[in-house]
């Protein structure tokens, strides 16, 4: 009987019956993180969802890694506005922190 360990919704994937990301696992497997490791790092996962989520993950590594470098894309694009949204903030916090710092 076939088991679903991935599940997308509202855009995301996710472990099936979690609110764990798949996105968390991928970059934990790229980093070389054991499947015990994730375990260790996703408590609430067991090593089955773990090695379930793996496979899934890589028998579509093409479609969610065009999924990750989206998700990294839209970050970046939302990183810049926002830095220039605040950019007199920014300006003002470093140069406190500039006329804090203790000479010499």
């Amino acid at each position: 009987m076939a088991r679903d360990y991935v599940l997308q919704s509202e855009g995301v994937y996710r472990i099936a019956g979690t609110r764990v990301s798949l996105d968390s696992l991928v970059y934990l497997f790229r980093e070389g993180v054991s499947a015990e490791g994730m375990v260790e790092s996703y408590p609430t996962l067991t090593l089955e969802q773990v090695h379930g989520a793996l496979a899934y993950y890589l028998a579509n590594q093409s479609v969610i890694d065009a999924y990750l470098a989206s998700g990294e894309m839209e970050a970046n694009v939302l990183h810049r506005a926002s830095r220039m949204e605040n950019a007199e903030l920014i300006a003002k916090m470093r140069r406190a922190r500039h006329e804090s710092q203790i000479p010499g």
